[in-house]
């Protein structure tokens, strides 16, 4: 019999009193493309960093090939063969590819001849796996795409014969996910083993051959997928059964909360990134946003959301935003009633090395609430409101006292929008809600929203996901080039009609 590319045996690691692993056994066969989906926090990241040498087991055997493998380092994983795609890359953004690529495994003192060979080889694994991207390219320069694709490069460059993805196309639009599987197909087809770790069980229906489910730290079940189906796997993952469609009521709209007119951004290279914008969101109702990636949709969020300048109007409730002035910052925006969940959550959205309780009070740390004199805040009071946040959004572990980047990304994102949703605003710009988020918390960040918008809130929606458009979204505008391209309603509307004005074509041709 074939032995297994990959065995584990008995995985377990602690952090603290958190058990991340506990006695997981999984193995994975050659030439395969093998899903491994759970829950945010049920511990598939730490797993896989074991692998690479990230982080060393408690407990436990690794075994590649059939041979036994001590995993110390990730230097001893590249030497197994063994390569890791990260959902957020690690690449050095004023590099070029091909520094990059060499990045850790250069040749001696001399660049020229490691550059050199890397040239070439880059050229050769461009060719046979469609990876084609500008070697002497800056990566800040890359769309997150083609970045990717560098990840890619750099781990086959290192000879890797297995190769783990984590959450791949969570920052991905459909078109570029479509050639990130195209690619994942010609690798097993020329004998790569390939780990896919992913919350979309749409993704693990159509790529993988085997999947394996993990639930709080333990491997809870392997199948072959074409024996099974998104519900079932859903069940497996949560412990319930799950509602994989946003279950609403028809929206009952008021007056207009928000509206736009003409709203114009220019960038410092003088780039026009939105021209001439125009819409409008009424009380208790979710306008959606679709649109490919970099197409103007942040810089609407951000010039709603007081963190760029534009011009043009913008009325909230009737009274005019400032949108260049001392009064145009965010902080103004969430005294006049607007929440921001924005689309980058670790950028934007918290600091990573502050508190989750530190974290739930940015932008609102004036309130008289949070203060316990004129001098200083009530720390006390804060920490019991996160706790208790913590347990309404269900947010693992429920510790107000760890630090921001040692939660999931998922329940990073729930923080958020506990932050946001909870102060119960007027207007609620929400991007990407559920990137990188796993099922069940899908389920409960779609309730929130919905619940939001039933208690007559306007809430402004954008996401490249446009099953989440036409699922949560109760009127639709397409956006392209800077500009609004046409408006659906969900039921009079389709993907492919959508995709056609995300892709330039005009509302009427469309």
């Amino acid at each position: 019999m074939t032995a297994p590319a990959i065995e584990l045996n008995g995985i377990s690691k602690a952090f603290g009193p958190v058990q991340a692993n506990k006695d997981i056994s999984i193995r994975v066969m050659p030439g395969t493309i093998h899903g491994i989906i759970g829950e945010n926090g049920a511990g598939k990241s730490t797993l896989m960093s074991i692998l690479c040498g990230f982080y060393k087991a408690d407990a436990g055997e690794i075994f590649i090939n059939g041979t036994l493998t001590p995993i110390p380092d990730s230097q001893a994983a590249i030497r197994a063969g063994i390569g890791m795609v990260f959902q957020h890359f690690k690449l050095v953004q004023n590099f070029s590819v091909l520094e990059n690529i060499i990045l850790g495994v250069e040749e001696g003192a001399l660049l020229r001849p490691s550059l050199a060979k890397a040239r070439k080889e880059l050229q050769h694994l461009a060719d046979e796996y469609e990876l084609r991207v500008d070697p002497d390219a800056l990566i800040q320069d890359l769309s997150v795409g083609h970045q990717q694709r560098v990840e890619i490069l750099k781990a086959l460059y290192r000879k890797a014969q297995i190769l783990i993805l984590d959450e791949p196309t969570g920052v991905l639009t459909p078109a570029e996910a479509d050639q990130l599987f195209r690619i994942l197909e010609r690798l097993r087809a020329e004998g790569k083993t390939i780990i896919l770790i992913t919350h979309k069980l749409r993704e693990i229906m159509h790529i993988t051959d085997t999947v394996s489910v993990m639930r709080r730290g333990q491997m809870t079940d392997t199948v072959k997928t074409k024996d099974t189906n998104p519900q079932q796997l859903a069940e497996m993952m949560v412990g319930r059964k799950v509602l994989l469609r946003v279950d609403k009521a028809p929206a009952q709209p008021g007056a207009n909360v928000l509206e736009v007119d003409n709203l114009r951004v220019t960038d410092d290279d003088g780039v026009d990134r939105l021209k001439g914008i125009s819409l409008n969101v009424r009380a208790g109702e979710i306008l959606g946003i679709a649109g490919v990636a970099g197409n103007g949709q942040s810089h609407l969020m951000q010039v709603l959301g007081g963190i760029t300048p534009g011009t043009g109007t913008v009325l909230l409730n009737g009274q005019e935003l400032d949108l260049t002035g001392k009064s145009s910052d965010g902080r103004s925006r969430r005294k006049r009633g607007i929440a921001h969940v924005p689309e980058d959550r670790q950028h934007e959205g918290l600091i990573m090395d502050f508190s989750a309780w530190e974290n739930t009070v940015f932008g609102y740390d004036d309130d008289p609430a949070y203060q316990a004199n004129a001098l200083l805040m009530d720390n006390g009071a804060i920490r019991a409101e996160t706790a208790a946040k913590m347990e309404r959004f269900d947010v693992r572990p429920p510790d107000p006292q760890l630090a921001a980047k040692n939660f999931s990304g998922g329940n990073q994102q729930k923080i958020v929008l506990a932050r946001e949703i909870e102060r119960n605003p007027d207007l609620l710009l929400v991007g990407q809600p559920t990137r990188g988020v796993d099922i069940g918390a899908i389920e409960f960040i779609h309730k929130r929203l919905v619940e939001l918008r039933d208690a007559g809130k306007a809430i402004l929606l954008v996401s490249v996901e446009l099953e989440e458009i036409l699922s949560l979204s109760d009127r639709i505008a397409v956006m392209f080039d800077g500009q609004i391209m046409g408006e659906r309603l969900p039921g009079e509307t389709d993907e492919k009609e959508l995709g056609l004005l995300m892709a330039g074509v005009r509302e009427e041709a469309a």
